[in-house]
C-alpha cells in the first residue's frame, strides 16, 4: 500500500452539496425586463387595501381617513350637527377607486360607528372581530371551489387603526381587552387621535405609557417583531416600534402659511400642519400605511392572520357548509380492512394530507 495514500475522511467522501455557479455572460439577455413585466401588470390589476378604523365618536376617524388618502372617503358631520348615537355597534363599509400617476388603487374603508360609546360595553367588539372572520370565510369559501375564479375578491381587513382617546393617563381596561383580542386576527396600528391637545412633554408621556402597557399585556401592535425578515427590516421597524402609537392631526382643509399652500387645522393661536413633523407624526403613519408597508400588511393578512383562520376552519372541516362545487371536505369514511391501506381518493386528500402533516411534527 501507498505510505502516501490516505484513506478518505467521513467528511471527504460525503456527497457534496450542489453549488450554485456564476456563469459569464456573453451578451445582454434581458432578465430585468422582468420587473417591468411585473409593474405592467400590476399596474392592469390594481391594487386592493382595506382598513378598519375604530375608535369612539368624536376622535377624527373620518378626517383622518380623507387626510390619509387626499380624497373625500368619507364626509364628516358638520360641527354642531347632533348625530342620533347608535344603540349598537354598527359597521358601515365604503370602497373607492383612486388612480395616481396610473395606477389604481381599491380602497375599503370599514368604520365601527358605536364601539365604545355605551354605557354598557361588555363584549363590544364582537361584530368587530365577528366582520373581521367573516370576510376570511369568504375568501376561505371561493378558495376551496373546485373551480375557482381567476382573482379572487379580497375583502379581508389588512389593517385596523385604532384610535386611543387623548386621555393623558394609560390604556382604559376596554382598550386593553379589545387589543388582546384584535391583534390576534388583524394587524393593529394603534394612533393617538386629536394629539393637539396634548402638549409635546404629555404627548411623549402618553406615548410611554401606552408603550408599557401594551408591553405588560403582551400585545403585539404592528410591525410586529417576530415578522423581521433582515436585518433592514428590524433597522426600519425598530425605529417604527418607537415612535407607536403615532400622535395624529386629521385635517382635509388647506391654508395659507407663509405664501405656500398647507394642508392643516386653523386655531385661534395658528394653523397646525398635518403634514409638519414639528406638528404631528400624520407623516409617520402615512408612509406606513401606504409609501413603505402596504404590500407588508397584505402580505402578513395572507400568510399569518388569515392562514391561522383557515387551520381552524380545516380542522372544523365538517363545519363546512357543501354544495355543488365544492371540495368535500368532510370527515374521511373508515379506514380499510387491516391487510389493505387503500391509497386515499381525490375526495379526501385534502384531509389525509392534513393528517399525514400532524404526523411529521
Amino acid at each position: 500500500m501507498d505510505p502516501l495514500r490516505h484513506s478518505p475522511s467521513p467528511s471527504s467522501s460525503r456527497a457534496s452539496s450542489p453549488r450554485t455557479l456564476s456563469c459569464e455572460r456573453l451578451g445582454y439577455v434581458g432578465i430585468e425586463a422582468v420587473l417591468d413585466q411585473l409593474k405592467i401588470k400590476a399596474m392592469k390589476m390594481g391594487f386592493e387595501f382595506n382598513i378598519m378604523v375604530v375608535g369612539q365618536s368624536g376622535l377624527g376617524k373620518s378626517t383622518m381617513v380623507n387626510t390619509l388618502f387626499k380624497s373625500k372617503i368619507w364626509k364628516s358631520t358638520m360641527p354642531g350637527l347632533r348625530v342620533p348615537m347608535p344603540q349598537t355597534l354598527q359597521l358601515h363599509s365604503v370602497t373607492h377607486v383612486i388612480e395616481e400617476n396610473g395606477v389604481k388603487l381599491k380602497l375599503t374603508v370599514t368604520d365601527t360607528p358605536g364601539f365604545g360609546d355605551q354605557i354598557n360595553n361588555d363584549k363590544c367588539w364582537d361584530p368587530i372581530l365577528g366582520y373581521i372572520n367573516e370576510q376570511y370565510e369568504r375568501y376561505l369559501q371561493e378558495e376551496i371551489l373546485i373551480t375557482r375564479q381567476r382573482h379572487i375578491p379580497d375583502t379581508r381587513v389588512h389593517c385596523c387603526i385604532y384610535f386611543v382617546p387623548p386621555t393623558g393617563h394609560c390604556l382604559r381596561p376596554l382598550d386593553l381587552e379589545f387589543l388582546q383580542r384584535l391583534c390576534r386576527a388583524v394587524n393593529v396600528v394603534p394612533v393617538i387621535a386629536r394629539a393637539d391637545s396634548l402638549t409635546i412633554e404629555e404627548r411623549e408621556a402618553f406615548r410611554h405609557r401606552i408603550q408599557d402597557d401594551l408591553k405588560t399585556h403582551s400585545i403585539e401592535v404592528y410591525p410586529q417583531k417576530s415578522f423581521d425578515e433582515d436585518v433592514n427590516d428590524k433597522i426600519l421597524n425598530s425605529k417604527i416600534r418607537e415612535r407607536i402609537p403615532f400622535a395624529v392631526v386629521g385635517a382635509d382643509r388647506e391654508h395659507m402659511v407663509n405664501g405656500r399652500c398647507v394642508l392643516g387645522r386653523k386655531m385661534k393661536w395658528g394653523i397646525i400642519e398635518v403634514e409638519n413633523m414639528a406638528h404631528c407624526e400624520f407623516p409617520l403613519l402615512r408612509d406606513l400605511l401606504i409609501r413603505s408597508h402596504l404590500q407588508d400588511l397584505k402580505d402578513i393578512t395572507h400568510n399569518v392572520h388569515y392562514e391561522n383562520y383557515r387551520i381552524i376552519r380545516l380542522k372544523e372541516s365538517h363545519a363546512l357548509p357543501q354544495g355543488p362545487g365544492w371540495v368535500n371536505l368532510a370527515p374521511a369514511p373508515p379506514p380499510a380492512p387491516t391487510g389493505t391501506r387503500a391509497s386515499p381518493g381525490p375526495a379526501k386528500m385534502c384531509r389525509w394530507a392534513e393528517d399525514n402533516s400532524d404526523e411529521d411534527f
